[in-house]
């Protein structure tokens, strides 16, 4: 009989310490990657600059996985992003579809208030976006897709 009860204890600290172990060394205010919603990218093998916003991903906390395609027209034309909002790579996270080199806290931002949207677009490549990484050029964030139209999210 002990040693059945030792078991059961031994396994109920183990369950226990499962469940308190990933609080440890959580900084208050910052996210952990456990919480945040996988991301999927669409980008073409060859492009560089995709593969720099996606390190800027992982490193916001993200976990991504990368879908390399040689059309990309027809990654946004499924995803309906409208031609005067497409970038170089597509993203798709929690449902909402990201168009570009949009901001990770943006794409926080996003996830946790979701409006009723398609998703958020970064048109073009300006040089001062996360993956572009260079500073100077300010770019505009649009969240497309909604009942009302499209409209400015963010400004950087």
């Amino acid at each position: 009989m002990s040693l059945l009860m030792t078991t059961r204890r031994s396994a109920l600290r183990l369950a226990l310490a499962g469940v308190a172990l990933p609080l440890v060394n959580v900084a208050p205010g910052r996210a952990r990657a456990e919480t945040l919603p996988s991301v999927v990218v669409w980008k073409d093998p060859n492009c560089g600059c995709c593969g720099n916003w996606i390190r800027h991903m992982r490193d916001a906390g993200f976990s991504v996985s990368v879908r390399d395609t040689a059309d990309m027209a027809a990654v946004k034309l499924a995803r309906s992003v409208p031609d005067a909002l497409q970038s170089c790579h597509t993203a798709v996270v929690r449902g909402y579809v990201v168009e570009g080199h949009v901001p990770a806290a943006d794409i926080r931002r996003l996830i946790a208030e979701q409006p009723s949207a398609k998703g958020l677009a970064m048109p073009g490549m300006p040089q001062s976006a996360p993956g572009m990484d260079q500073t100077g050029e300010p770019y505009t964030v649009v969240l497309f897709g909604t009942p009302t139209g499209d409209r400015v999210y963010a400004q950087h």
